[in-house]
């Protein structure tokens, strides 16, 4: 039986300043330590460093299996749209005008030694920000038929909006993502896909692989996105109280196949206009991750987006060090013969890098490895194992025998895994009011630096009633205040409107956001 090991290393924090000290400057240090991402050196844009892009990748993985079992196949369209596609949808291209990257000219030349773009092109490109309209146009060549439908897209793309205040990870200028685009015969098929995607593919990947624990539900018609006529969206809360949204699926109705003519001969013999969705998730997930389950000694990673789910450092003396790297390489290829999550294999790490095995601990420890082996001349003579967990403590070190770790290893990632999302959920829970019925209350609540201030001088969620008025949703916002959703699980009832007190039926999530 493993048991905790004694003499370890002693308490310390790796990451400074603390969470409580500086919320804002304590995220740049474990997205910088942690080796996730940095900004670069074109304003606005992020360079994705390959820990943080090997936890990306893990995601997109599982997101790409089960959007595929949703039905969707994957495609890709071109980054540049004419500006003329994005003025067929008014309310579409209202919503982004102020973020877009604009194309003009086409060629440089050399003058006075500089470079001046010249050959102006005749109709400027956009920049991708999103693809409804690029895809609409070649919707309306493919669907011809009622029997062409339903069209199930999918893309992994770049795309760009033009970020003032840029924060790395949660708002670049460029940023990577998966956007879904569907087009079907009726209402019913389309909003039944909206919500399949939210539900069978988002919530349930965000929740049990990156174990952020979310709020399921529908934006305000003020928070709806460009063009659409319902927006769904999960809704997550960070460290700090704050909200950040995770993921959106949008029903457009008819908006974007009436701009861009994708209709379909019926079985009658008739013309109908196709009902089409939009859907997309971005590398702002890493951010939740970070903003989720990071502690003042770094990143903590649940195994199921971990690139890998064990790392072993072998501790070498100078006598015996071959001897140790052989069992350490011993223990790693018996850990990779087994699997967890339901058939997952164990991805190991050998680290036999010149670094002294101090350092090479710390730098594990900040990247948020599940299970971090170090092995050393006394594991290898009792056929042993020393290990941490990062769900614990890094100083709580862990001594068994080799035998009982290689067995029971899938169990301790599914344990682990478990307990991050067990950890979200809990703080979630902790951080949100049922019981603001008044405006007196409201603010008092959400006031800066009040007592029910967090970490960053933040609250957390406020579940109130709200009547539904525009008008109210707008005081709100007047104290920084933004309705993040209409979750889909209700209370019931009727209550006073939070805002203005009049009678009301409807519960809303009031938070801070990113």
């Amino acid at each position: 039986m493993a048991e905790q090991a004694k003499g370890g290393a002693q308490a310390r924090t790796a990451i400074t300043p603390t969470r409580d000290e500086d919320y804002a400057q304590w995220y740049q240090a474990v997205v910088r330590d942690a080796d996730v991402a940095e900004m670069s050196h074109v304003r606005g844009c992020m360079v994705i460093k390959p820990w943080g892009y090997g936890v990306w990748e893990q995601l997109q993985r599982t997101l790409d299996r089960e959007i595929k079992k949703a039905g969707a196949v994957n495609a890709y369209f071109p980054l540049f749209i004419p500006l003329s596609y994005l003025e067929r949808e008014a309310a579409h291209v209202e919503g982004f005008a102020k973020e877009m990257a604009v194309v003009t000219h086409h060629r440089l030349e050399s003058r006075d030694g500089k470079l001046v773009p010249t050959g102006e092109l005749a109709e400027p490109l956009i920049v991708r920000p999103t693809s409804e309209t690029i895809i609409g146009e070649s919707m309306a060549d493919w669907v011809q038929s009622y029997r062409d439908l339903p069209l199930l897209l999918n893309q992994w793309a770049n795309v760009v909006r033009w970020e003032l205040r840029p924060r790395v990870l949660l708002r670049t200028t460029e940023f990577l993502w998966q956007e879904g685009h569907t087009a079907h015969a009726t209402h019913d098929d389309a909003m039944e896909y909206t919500l399949r995607i939210l539900h069978d593919v988002y919530t349930r990947v965000v929740e049990e692989d990156l174990a952020v624990s979310v709020i399921p539900g529908e934006k305000t018609p003020g928070e709806r996105f460009p063009g659409a006529e319902n927006t769904y969206c999960i809704e997550a809360m960070m460290q700090d109280g704050r909200a950040l949204q995770a993921g959106t699926s949008h029903y457009l109705g008819q908006n974007f196949s009436k701009a861009f003519n994708i209709a379909y001969q019926t079985a009658e013999g008739g013309q109908e206009n196709a009902y089409t969705t939009s859907w997309g998730v971005s590398t702002r997930l890493l951010g939740a991750l970070v903003m989720t389950h990071a502690d003042d000694n770094g990143l903590r990673v649940p195994p199921r987006v971990a690139p890998h789910q064990v790392v072993i450092v072998p501790m070498l003396r100078k006598e015996g060090a071959e001897e140790v790297l052989a069992y350490a390489r011993r223990v790693a290829d018996e850990l990779r013969a087994q699997t967890f999550a339901g058939g997952r294999p164990v991805e190991v790490l050998l680290d036999d890098t010149l670094y002294e095995a101090r350092d090479k601990k710390w730098k594990w420890v900040k990247r948020g490895v599940p299970l971090l082996l170090e092995l050393g001349p006394k594991d290898m003579a009792n056929d042993g194992v020393s290990y941490l967990r990062r769900d614990q403590g890094p100083a709580q070190a862990v001594r068994g025998s080799r035998a009982d770790l290689v067995a029971g290893v899938g169990a301790l990632l599914d344990e682990i895994q478990d307990a991050y999302l067990a950890q979200a959920r809990a703080y979630r829970e902790a951080r949100t009011r049922r019981d603001i019925t008044t405006f007196d209350a409201f603010k008092a609540y959400f006031a800066e630096g009040g007592e029910n201030a967090g970490a960053a001088g933040q609250p957390g969620f406020a579940i109130s009633k709200w009547c539904g008025d525009e008008a109210c949703e707008e005081k709100a916002r007047d104290l920084g205040v933004t309705i993040r959703c209409l979750p889909f699980e209700q209370s019931g009832g009727e209550g006073p409107c939070v805002i203005c007190g009049r009678p009301a039926t409807v519960d809303a999530v009031f938070a801070r956001a990113y």
